[in-house]
């Protein structure tokens, strides 16, 4: 199954930066989970192992896992990486938010 998660060139850059640090075969995790002053939010980890029911989102040889139960809140989803006068981070673009915080990091639906 192919997931309408798009990778955007600046996070694979920084998600590969990341992972140069880690063992090998580490991938980025990205789920969903219940909580944050929106309702919803993103929660990034580095994954040692892949799980039978991940959606596998690659590109310029970056790797992104999401389970099957956070893509249903994630599909049509870009993934960024911005660096802004708060700092950097990865940004999650999400068609189906109807509400998010001024962080990003939590949504509502």
């Amino acid at each position: 199954m192919m997931a309408d998660i798009t990778l955007t060139p600046r996070a694979a850059k920084r998600i590969n930066e990341i992972m140069g640090t880690e063992p090998p075969g580490s991938s980025l995790r990205i789920s969903v989970n219940g909580g944050g002053c929106s309702g919803f939010s993103y929660a990034f980890d580095v994954a040692q192992a892949r799980e039978a029911d991940d959606i596998v989102i690659e590109r310029d040889g970056a790797t992104v896992l999401v389970d099957a139960v956070s893509l249903e809140y994630m599909a049509g989803s870009t993934i960024d990486f911005v660096n802004d006068l708060i700092g950097q981070s990865f940004k999650i673009e999400n068609p189906q938010a109807t509400a998010s915080c001024g962080c990003g990091t939590s949504f509502s639906l």
